[in-house]
């Protein structure tokens, strides 16, 4: 089984098509930056992809709707 589960994440976003481009974007500035919003050990994933979608899991990014 997949951490995140899909179900979750959508719950949180709202759409496949959102949630692809926050993913991406929160992936480049962590890339960019070097900041994450949880500490590096709890983490389950090893890469940045993984890393953006726990953190939407855990409502810990937010979005603006214009």
């Amino acid at each position: 089984m997949l951490y995140p589960s899909i179900d979750n994440l959508l719950n949180q976003v709202g759409s496949k098509y959102l949630l692809v481009n926050v993913v991406a974007r929160r992936a480049k500035e962590m890339e960019a930056t070097n900041h994450y919003q949880m500490k590096e050990n709890e983490y389950k994933s090893s890469k940045r992809i993984g890393k953006a979608l726990e953190e939407v899991a855990k409502d810990l990014i937010h979005m603006k709707h214009e």
